[in-house]
């Protein structure tokens, strides 16, 4: 019987990798960097063979998809900013059996999901540049699940976070689930980002306040109140992807029955506007 041993929720910004090259940035984002690499020990540590990432750089506008590829190999440039991201190579195995199982689990529950075995289906940068860091300390297997979700409601990416939890308990695999996203997600306008050294700030003060306030309830359990707030937060906060993330976290890890008291790894940072950390959900 598999079983998820470890969740969190990861930052998957693109200083990460510019972070060692170079320049400007290098060095500065060392401490998001130390924590992909302590989650991905912890995940060795517990015997984890198979990572499954919520990304919310996957986006789409009907159903839910999941890209469950028994190899991924290849050459990344984003298309977002080429400038940042280029020519990243990555070469991770998949786990099809799983990314199979969890498409027909919540297609069974209401959340109509497509499953795809597509090389030319190439991984996003929310599942690759955490995987950058992470597969230094843990070789695993790669699922990856679309969370830009454009068009859903976060009670079907709920049932998205259940099917998960069904799918990876009715296999043979222990998991590392991860909800690649940020917390805010205001970015600077264009024209405001250099005059407000938009790299290493946040865009507004509200966001910054109530991002501080939900690893305060994080922290201290109050996962029912920070449920009952995530609809709010999302749109008033400009939640990454609707945090579609957060919701299949949830959704997996009990929704408003979970009560464990979650562990902060990387410090709260801003990142080009947004609202950013490294936090572990310990699986009960």
């Amino acid at each position: 019987m598999g079983e998820i041993v470890l969740a969190a929720k990861v930052t998957h910004v693109p200083t990460l990798l510019m972070s060692e090259q170079e320049g400007r940035i290098k060095g500065t984002r060392q401490p998001a960097i130390d924590g992909h690499r302590e989650i991905a020990r912890r995940a060795k540590a517990l015997g984890v063979d198979t990572v499954v990432i919520c990304d919310t750089h996957w986006m789409i506008n009907a159903g839910f998809h999941i890209n469950a590829y028994k190899h991924f190999k290849g050459l990344f440039t984003s298309n977002e900013f080429p400038q940042f991201i280029q020519d990243l190579d990555y070469d991770y195995q998949g786990n099809p059996e799983l990314g199979d199982a969890i498409a027909s689990i919540a297609t069974d529950k209401g959340a109509y999901t497509l499953v795809h075995h597509l090389e030319s289906l190439e991984l996003e940068y929310g599942s690759l540049v955490p995987m950058r860091f992470m597969s230094r300390e843990h070789d695993m297997k790669v699922v990856s699940v679309a969370a830009w979700a454009s068009t859903h409601a976060h009670d079907e990416s709920r049932l998205m976070g259940e099917a998960i939890r069904e799918a990876v308990e009715a296999s043979d695999s222990k998991v590392l689930l991860l909800a690649s996203g940020s917390l805010s997600h205001k970015m600077w306008a264009n024209k405001e980002y250099a005059d407000n050294n938009g790299t290493f700030t946040i865009s507004s003060e509200f966001n910054r306040q109530m991002d501080l306030r939900v690893l305060e309830m994080w922290k201290n359990g109050e996962h029912d109140t920070f449920l009952k707030m995530l609809g709010d937060y999302a749109q008033l906060c400009y939640g990454e992807g609707g945090m579609h993330d957060t919701a299949m976290l949830y959704g997996a890890l009990g929704w408003d029955s979970y009560t464990a008291n979650c562990e902060v790894i990387t410090e709260y940072f801003p990142s080009s506007g947004t609202g950013q950390t490294n936090v572990i959900f310990p699986v009960q």
